[in-house]
């Protein structure tokens, strides 16, 4: 469409098309002008909305009535950072490019620069991205205790972005990355905004929070298990494709063995143990508070158990170390027992060993008197005999 605007005879030109691209001729009594229109047309797939890490595809068409100038096309995204396209095909006419793969934090308004030295062109042309995902990373890793209180939390950016279409979501969790999904609840978002969500399980004990930041999912493990520990998973759809943000969790218990107050010269073996895996750069660590470097043992990186044998009581404190960073600690008290206890069990030591030396005496008697009535009975047994024989012998005179 167009208007002529007097009375300085410009010509309005809206709507523009490829087609329009030509030579345009303004004639005025004996006076011609003409004027040479070169057109562009840029677009972006999926209409300018993506999903986290998705990578979108960029055409830039010119047409004019002069021979179409090979074209230099730079590009600059929303937060003004230049990105170098990846070019699919390219003719005079055409050019598809990939862009690089999507942030969240790329929404914006993105500007294509484009530039020829023959004829001279320096035009921009700016368009819209809008990048739906998470302001999370896509795998974060979180610590807790056993018995400890928890909020997983993933916030979305639609609301920053102001994206305006429906879209769903559901949250999932499974111990390790080949076990089988757990649907914990599912949720959508309208286009104005509204979050709704369903609870899905009732075998695992969470809590949605009714009470969170805008645009967030949140879910929280009143009493964390040690078996809770795994990938939670919180995954968007729009028009059939995903976007997903993890969240690890990584649980740590301890225990010592025997259970109870610590007798003197006695020794525990207390044992600390997390859920796992751990990153290359991490190790537990056992120590006593207040102790010495002796009370210090470290466990190879990796390890998700460690083990140590002592015989000092306290506060001992198993320390998960991640960079030289304490991620988490967990702390286990070893009492040490009454004194009158160690008197009780030193008495009971010496009354064991009396009562086993008075056993031993009375076997040893009992063995000398059984060997005396042996030696007894055999002689009474022979002088039966000697008797007998004598008796025999007074008969046979």
């Amino acid at each position: 469409a167009f208007e002529i605007k007097m009375p300085y005879r410009q010509l309005r030109v809206w709507n523009l098309k490829l087609s329009d691209a030509g030579i345009y001729t303004c004639e005025y009594g004996s006076r011609k002008v003409r004027t040479s229109l070169h057109i562009f047309k840029l677009t972006i797939s999926l209409d300018g909305h993506f999903l986290q890490n998705e990578v979108p595809e960029l055409i830039l068409m010119q047409n004019s009535s002069s021979p179409l100038p090979d074209l230099s096309i730079t590009l600059f995204d929303s937060n003004n950072n230049r990105v170098t396209p990846e070019l699919q095909s390219k003719s005079r006419q055409k050019y598809i490019m990939n862009l690089k793969k999507l942030e969240a934090m790329d929404s914006g308004t993105w500007v294509c620069q484009v530039h020829s030295d023959s004829p001279l062109i320096n035009q921009n042309i700016s368009f819209d991205v809008k990048v739906l995902g998470f302001q999370n990373p896509d795998l974060e890793r979180k610590y807790a205790t056993v018995d400890s209180t928890v909020i997983l939390s993933w916030c979305l950016n639609s609301q920053k972005i102001k994206w305006k279409k429906d879209f769903t979501g559901q949250l999932n969790w499974r111990k390790e990355e080949s076990a089988k999904a757990h649907e914990l609840l599912d949720f959508n978002v309208t286009a104005q905004g509204q979050l709704h969500e369903i609870k899905k399980s009732n075998n695992f004990l969470f809590e949605i929070l009714e009470r969170k930041p805008e645009g967030a999912i949140e879910m929280k493990l009143p009493k964390v298990h040690f078996n809770y520990s795994g990938q939670y998973q919180c995954q968007l759809e729009y028009q059939g494709r995903h976007a997903q943000s993890k969240i690890e969790l990584v649980v740590m218990k301890v225990s010592a063995n025997p259970v109870g107050p610590l007798s003197r010269g006695a020794n525990v073996t207390l044992t600390c143990q997390v859920s796992g895996p751990l990153p290359p750069n991490a190790y537990l660590r056992w120590e006593r508070v207040n102790g010495t470097k002796m009370d210090i043992k470290n466990s190879k990186q990796q390890e998700v158990k460690l083990e140590v044998n002592i015989s000092a009581a306290g506060l001992w404190s198993c320390h998960l170390i991640e960079d030289s960073d304490r991620k988490i600690s967990l702390h286990y008290h070893v009492e040490e027992a009454p004194v009158w206890i160690n008197y009780v069990i030193i008495g009971a030591s010496v009354g064991g060993s009396l009562l086993a030396f008075a056993l031993g005496c009375l076997c040893i008697i009992s063995g000398v008197s059984r060997q005396r009535r042996r030696k007894r009975a055999k002689r009474m047994a022979q002088a039966k005999q000697h008797l007998l024989e004598n008796k025999t012998c007074q008969c046979q005179k």
